[in-house]
């Protein structure tokens, strides 16, 4: 599977030009699922698996795979179907989330395409919450299925919202007075969404967290309030923005606001699920102010307490 990390490798000429790279697959059955290639560091036939005693049902044990231990989720257990059978006829999707590496366990793989992201649509909000997908495209007359990795992970392994009492600034309410604050989220997952309201609310320092679905409806939103008369860099204290969405990413959306008169100046945080260095430059090279990695709640009450000293320390 070089092929995968290649185009991996190639994922930075993509950076600010609102493209994506999916690996299609099969779970059981016809219809194709797909994740965002940058996510995967290699693709394998299932190798041997240990079973981890009460374990969750999705989880069907570990790999020794590169001298680690990696976790394998049957994806299609995960989002609510019966098991794949660990043999022959499925593969492994090696993939890095929030820091840390596991696997999933797919049926056959199909390919991997490039694709602008205004062509990967949100799902309908008819279709409710309880479902898996983040995005959908359309390939050749056919519907793929984009899947919230993220979702998945927080149902096996509920993240923790709560911040570290040591990281919590009590000086800040005073500094910030009978001000109301305001943060813009931008990000495609629900689940994330839920995650940076959690965290910025439980610090009790009177923030507004509005949000945005993708990164399209978060620069229109920006610029209704410029088209409105308002003060936009006064109106927020930062816009944190996930990297993948559909219609507009992340990269893109930075871009535009860095190249609008009105809103060049806000104070942009990428917050994503990509993880490394590599993830940092890609973010430095459309002029984002911050990075930081799903999700690490300790991470973002500081990056929003040090912007609030920033701004109204010297008052």
């Amino acid at each position: 599977m070089s092929g995968i990390l290649a185009s991996v490798d190639s994922r930075t000429n993509l950076v600010g030009e609102n493209r994506l790279e999916l690996l299609m697959f099969h779970l059981k059955g016809r219809q194709t699922f797909a994740i965002n290639v940058f996510k995967i560091q290699e693709v394998v036939q299932v190798p041997p698996l240990t079973e981890l005693p009460n374990a969750h049902p999705a989880v069907r044990g570990i790999s020794y795979l590169r001298n680690r231990a990696v976790p394998v989720i049957d994806l299609n257990v995960a989002i609510g179907r019966s098991p794949l059978p660990a043999d022959d006829s499925c593969n492994l999707i090696v993939t890095e989330y929030n820091r840390s590496v596991q696997g999933f366990l797919i049926g056959g793989v199909d390919r991997i395409i490039n694709l602008n992201w205004d062509s990967i649509l949100p799902p309908p909000k008819a279709s409710g919450n309880a479902h898996f997908l983040t995005a959908f495209t359309r390939v050749n007359d056919k519907i793929v299925e984009i899947l919230d990795v993220e979702r998945v992970l927080a149902d096996i392994i509920p993240p923790s919202t709560v911040v570290s009492e040591n990281v919590r600034d009590k000086s800040l309410k005073e500094m910030i007075g009978d001000r109301q604050l305001e943060i813009l989220s931008v990000d495609d997952s629900p689940t994330a969404r839920r995650q940076i309201r959690d965290t910025i609310t439980s610090l009790d320092l009177n923030i507004k967290i509005l949000t945005a679905g993708d990164g399209l409806e978060g620069l229109n939103l920006l610029k209704q309030w410029v088209a409105d008369g308002a003060d936009v860099k006064e109106k927020l204290l930062m816009v944190i923005t996930d990297a993948e969405m559909p219609e507009m990413d992340g990269y893109r959306l930075t871009h535009e606001i860095r190249n609008h008169p009105e809103l060049k100046d806000l104070f942009v945080v990428m917050h994503t699920s990509l993880s490394g260095s590599f993830n940092e430059t890609m973010t430095q090279k459309v002029g984002c102010d911050g990075f930081l990695s799903k999700f690490r709640p300790d991470e973002l009450a500081e990056i929003v307490q040090q912007r609030i000293r920033d701004v109204y320390g010297n008052e």
